[in-house]
């Protein structure tokens, strides 16, 4: 077997792992930045500045926020249960210390703190766990798109071939998610009809550096034989171009239909796809061609799974946007924002009945035919994801109320005057001292150039590929190879943004 054909068998055939052991790596990054926001707050809390070296600040936050995943998803996968405990039982440890030694003139009783914590403002427009979870979603798919292709990573981990829940299955679904909850249409606070359709005109505009990369990867991966995974989505279709319709229909709907009602047409859209798989002989075409033989010939056998799973993607993209709606309410207090969580782990829960009734007595979840199940499973992940961000951010603004004066970055400030808000949108970079600070945050960093980092990511993968024999790399060289990708990714961003450089004119 060539070189390209090696590479596609070792990322084909596989089924993917236990939803538990997804949960469970899902919990580690909000575990990081929980522990990077706890180390921030100590450091202030021994030297009364915050850390204010670039190098140093890139180096902790790459360290913790980055590094773990990297090892976690490949030589400490075999020990996946016990991280999420180790670095829970760390963050408790640096907690009780920042507790037992904060300043005694502002120690206040317990109870005292806890009414405090309850009560205080929060920024209503800015939500940090937003900006968290789109630009952890990319790093989380920057690691997988390289990882995958050497032996370290777990198979299970890999996209299934049909049926299956795979991480990187997960990872195409949340970015979906993600894309949702920061459009135009959850932005948008007006619902006259020429504000849709100027919304349209945008979405048009916006969607064609999609269509350029998704041109460009085409062309680049067929014209140097690039190993591909042809059931993933066909043999001219890639994720860029699905993006880009999902992101253009769903616009096109929510011209026709409230917002406000995207959760219904989602619950529409998914149960008549899965209706129509069932009832008639759709699903065997996605499967196995309209030959019953993976026939490739003609446009839509040779991207039968790309162009038919976007009615999947495209009823978890107006779920998500009614959950992006629902973040708009105005809750500027802690105690809001509970209430909040309280009601999206129910919905999770809820989520994840469905789930199991759905695989039982409908079909199991696959990411290739994107099916009811799938869509269910992606949107309950998504939420229970996002929640354990907002909870991190609960927890440092606590934390913050301890030591006076201590800021972390892409976190909400423990008191604002409700009108020192100069931000127009949920992702906007805060002002004043925070806004500062975030100019040392390696998620900042991201998130303002996160299509580049995206494009990046991928073309540092194909370049690796291309130089080195992944299949047959041995453990240390794999670290090495993935560290130094991921940092240099990382780096880019880094000096990006230290240099107020926003790649983006569309």
């Amino acid at each position: 077997m060539s070189q390209k054909h090696l590479k596609e068998a070792f990322i084909s055939n596989l089924n993917g792992t236990s939803l538990l052991e997804i949960s469970l790596g899902l919990s580690l990054p909000p575990l990081c930045l929980l522990c990077r926001g706890l180390l921030l707050v100590l450091y202030y809390l021994h030297y009364g500045k915050p850390l204010s070296s670039r190098k140093y600040s890139l180096l902790l936050d790459f360290l913790v926020l980055v590094s773990p995943l990297l090892f976690c998803c490949t030589v400490l996968s075999p020990v996946l249960l016990f991280m999420p405990m180790i670095i829970a039982a760390f963050c408790a440890g640096v907690f009780c210390t920042i507790y037992s030694q904060r300043n005694q003139e502002t120690r206040v009783p317990f109870r005292q703190l806890v009414k405090n914590f309850q009560k205080t403002t929060l920024d209503a427009e800015y939500i940090p766990a937003i900006t968290v979870f789109r630009v952890y979603v990319n790093v989380l798919t920057s690691i997988s798109i390289l990882a995958v292709d050497f032996p370290q990573y777990p198979r299970r981990y890999a996209k299934a071939e049909t049926y299956g829940t795979g991480v990187m299955d997960f990872g195409v679904g949340a970015f979906i998610f993600g894309n949702a909850l920061v459009c135009p249409e959850v932005r948008q606070k007006s619902d006259m009809t020429q504000a849709k359709f100027s919304s349209l005109a945008r979405q048009f505009f916006s969607i064609w550096p999609l269509i350029f990369l998704g041109v460009g990867r085409l062309l680049s991966v067929k014209s140097i034989e690039y190993h591909e995974h042809t059931s993933e989505y066909g043999v001219h279709w890639n994720f860029f171009f699905t993006l880009a319709f999902v992101r253009l229909a769903a616009s096109l709907l929510l011209t026709i239909f409230p917002k406000t009602k995207s959760w219904i047409l989602a619950i529409n859209l998914a149960v008549l796809y899965q209706l129509i798989l069932n009832a008639t002989s759709l699903k065997m075409f996605i499967l196995h061609g309209s030959n019953g033989r993976d026939t490739r010939v003609g446009f839509l056998n040779a991207n039968r799974e790309g162009l038919l799973s976007l009615f999947g993607y495209l009823a978890i993209y107006l779920a998500s946007v009614q959950v992006g709606l629902c973040l708009l309410k105005c809750r500027n207090s802690v105690r809001g924002w509970i209430q909040a969580v309280c009601f999206s782990l129910l919905t999770v829960l809820v989520l994840f009945i469905l789930l199991h009734v759905s695989q039982a007595h409908v079909e199991p979840v696959s990411r290739r035919l994107a099916n009811l199940s799938y869509c269910i499973w992606v949107l309950a992940h998504c939420l229970a994801f996002f929640s354990c961000f907002v909870v991190t951010d609960l927890t440092l603004v606590f934390t913050k109320l301890l030591v006076k004066g201590s800021s972390v970055p892409c976190c909400w400030d423990v008191a604002k005057p409700p009108k020192s808000s100069k931000k127009q949108g949920m992702e906007v970079v805060p002002t004043g001292r925070e806004g500062k600070l975030l100019t040392l945050c390696l998620i900042s960093a991201i998130n303002k150039n996160q299509l580049l980092y995206f494009l990046l990511a991928n073309v540092m993968t194909g370049t690796v590929n291309i130089l080195i024999d992944t299949i047959h790399s041995k453990t240390a060289f794999t670290l090495c190879i993935l560290h130094l990708y991921m940092f240099f990714n990382c780096l880019i961003m880094h000096i990006l943004h230290t240099k107020n450089i926003v790649l983006k004119f569309w």
